[in-house]
């Protein structure tokens, strides 16, 4: 298989043509996935599945059945070599900046690419007073995001941490936070995305019986913490030894325990 066809974008299940994606460029009403594909197979697919169901729902009244993404899935996968990255966008044909129609199916499109795991860490993170409209979705358009990312590299810092009115850390410009008091994961209670690389950590910390707990965490709680951690799609951890100007502790023991949870997930086929 060459370069140029190892990887593929697919829309509902076929290869997708120009004329096809052209209005989807300048469209931002729409919301999706992304998860790593190893030897074929995915951690987590019942929370990528929830994620895409639930937002649909959310945003176009309906969603596509379980047995049509995953279909789309599979056609991606079987098109590509056996470990990628994978993002799966669903979105509306009616567009945006319109009221939508009642009968109208959501549609979705499969983009695969190199398979990623991550920066090695350990990361700096600037702090950016911001909220995301609609927290708890994966949506598209978010340019504030890789603003603030940036604006935090042109600072000297790796990535950004968003706090909220409230002075509560809630998440990074692409990441889920998580803390180690020194014995038990502590998760931050503010409105957020729940990323599944973070619901299927959690639920394996659960099933191994490790303590953990949700609360609300500032910039002033954290020289009482004992480690901290980034994570996403591509990865259960990467170490982070300061937000702001805080420094954060060095926690190999727990970067490990996410590592050994998230492994802990079996391999799933679309």
């Amino acid at each position: 298989m060459s370069e140029h066809s190892a990887f593929v974008v697919q829309r509902n299940g076929r290869a997708a043509t120009a004329e096809q994606l052209a209005p989807l460029a300048f469209a931002g009403y729409a919301h999706f996935t992304a998860m790593q594909v190893r030897g074929g197979l995915v951690r987590g697919l019942d929370l990528h599945l929830e994620r895409l169901r639930s937002a649909s729902v959310e945003l176009f009244g309906r969603a596509l059945p379980d047995d049509r993404v995953r279909s789309c899935l599979r056609a991606a996968l079987e098109a590509g070599p056996a470990d990628l990255s994978l993002t799966a966008t669903v979105y509306s044909p009616t567009g945006e900046f319109t009221a939508g129609e009642a009968d109208t199916e959501p549609e979705m499109l499969v983009r695969s690419g190199p398979a990623a795991s991550g920066p090695e860490g350990p990361l700096t993170l600037a702090t950016v007073e911001y909220e995301r409209v609609l927290p708890a979705m994966k949506h598209v358009g978010e340019v504030a995001k890789t603003y603030f990312l940036r604006q935090a590299v042109g600072q000297g810092f790796d990535d950004a941490a968003f706090v909220d009115r409230r002075g509560r850390l809630s998440e990074g410009s692409i990441w889920n936070l998580a803390f180690w008091d020194g014995a038990a994961v502590v998760w931050p209670d503010a409105d957020m995305l729940g990323g599944t690389t973070m619901g299927i950590v959690r639920r394996q910390l659960d099933r191994l019986g490790v303590p953990q707990r949700v609360q609300e965490v500032t910039l002033t709680d954290l020289p009482a913490l004992a480690g901290a951690v980034v994570m996403n799609s591509w990865t259960p951890g990467v170490a982070v030894h300061r937000i702001g100007s805080v420094p954060i502790p060095e926690a190999p023991s727990f970067l490990e325990l996410l590592h050994w949870a998230y492994q802990a997930e079996p391999l799933t086929s679309p």
